[in-house]
Parts: structure tokens; sequence; C-alpha cells
């Protein structure tokens, strides 16, 4: 790939890109993930694998608009239509188009080829670890869903994610906790298992701060208030 032709690419994505937790960074983070991964694998076709990277997430903001969409489909969609009008080769706009409708955290549509299962793993790199934690946080201000919620016991309600109402402790165990298994590359693997280390240890941290905020709460309350 040209860096001219890179530039035109990147100056669509970044016309398309208004979320804050799926922001230019993200995918900037996502490319430089997957060229590292590719210099583990052979014959990656470079050209499809930097705009499948460049362009994974334009469909997001249609999702939001419309939730029952998937951006991932919707993305590959725009991403072909895009390259076309960029003259690409046909076949290869295909490619990406389906790099990018497979790279969706789901069982239904599995990254097939090696540019596939690259940018799958870049972009769940992004998920874990620290910055996986950080992101999901950013997230979960934006659609306005709280850091945990309790049970009548005052407990903090762990399972259930994916809900209507979900919370950062339920996304992390419906979600992020599970991602260390769905790696393709070993480049990617050997990665992810330095980042879980530090993702587990924040999500016990802040477990346990939290619970121990609210042991014995109500007997202390209690305690203080007039009948």
């Amino acid at each position: 790939m040209t860096h001219c032709e890179y530039k035109k690419i990147e100056a669509f994505m970044l016309s398309q890109m208004q979320d804050s937790a799926h922001d230019r960074h993200h995918i900037y983070r996502v490319l430089n993930s997957a060229l590292d991964i590719s210099n583990y694998e052979t014959a990656v076709d470079l050209d499809v694998l930097i705009a499948a990277c460049l362009l994974h997430d334009i469909g997001r903001e249609r999702q939001f608009a419309n939730l029952n969409l998937c951006h991932a489909q919707i993305g590959g969609d725009i991403a072909y239509e895009y390259l076309i009008s960029r003259k690409w080769d046909e076949a290869k706009a295909i490619h990406v188009k389906k790099c990018i409708s497979s790279h969706r955290y789901r069982r239904d549509n599995p990254p097939e080829t090696i540019e596939a299962k690259i940018l799958f793993d870049a972009d769940k790199l992004d998920a874990s670890g620290a910055i996986g934690i950080a992101r999901t946080l950013i997230y979960e201000g934006q659609v306005s869903e709280p850091l945990y919620l309790l049970d009548d016991n005052e407990n903090i309600i762990v399972d259930g994610g994916g809900a209507e109402i979900s919370s950062f402790f339920q996304e992390y165990n419906y979600k992020l906790k599970k991602l260390y298994n769905a790696f393709n590359t070993e480049r990617a693997k050997e990665i992810a298992i330095v980042r879980q280390k530090t993702a587990v240890d924040f999500y016990d941290g802040l477990f346990n701060e939290v619970s121990q905020n609210y042991k014995n709460s109500s007997e202390r309350l209690s305690k203080v208030l007039t009948h």
C-alpha cells in the first residue's frame, strides 16, 4: 500500500469515528497490534490487513443510531463500497469486507483467513488488560450503565451480563474475562497472557474495595438512625 493510499483511507476512517470508546486511537492500536502479529505469520496480504484495521469500526455510528444493526456487517458493506470507489480490485475489497464482518466477538461468523484472524485478535487485544477495562468503563458511562448493581442483601451482582440493564462487573464476567480463550494466533495469545493478570488484579481489587465498603453497612446505619 502506498503512503498516499493509506492517508486516503485514514482520512475516510477519521470522518466516520465519533465514539470515544472506539475512537481513532483504538483504530491505531488495533493496526499496531495487527502489524506486530503479522510479523509472526506468513503470506499475509498487508494491503487487505491495513485497510481492514483502519475501517473495521466505521459502522459504529449507525449501530448507535439503531441498536438492532450490527456494526461489523454495516462497516463491511461501507468499506467495500468505499474501496470500490477507490478503484480497488474487487476481490481485495470483498476480502476486506469479510475481515470486517467477522471481527466481532461472536460465534456465528468466525474469521477464516489469516488477515481476518489477525484483525480479530488485534481488536480483542484492545479489549484485554488495562486498556480493555478503561475502554469498557468509558463505554459503560456513554450508555449510562452503572459500575455495579447490588442484590437485596447488598452483594455485588456479577452474572447476567448482556441484559438490558448491566454493569461493569457483569460485563467483565459476561465478556472480558472470556476473551483470553478466543485468540487465533500464537503471538496474540502470548500478549494476552501478560495482559490477563493486569485485568484480573484490577477486577479483584475493585471488587474487594466495593464489597468492603458495603460490608455491615446496614448495621452501621441502623445504629445512628433514630426512630
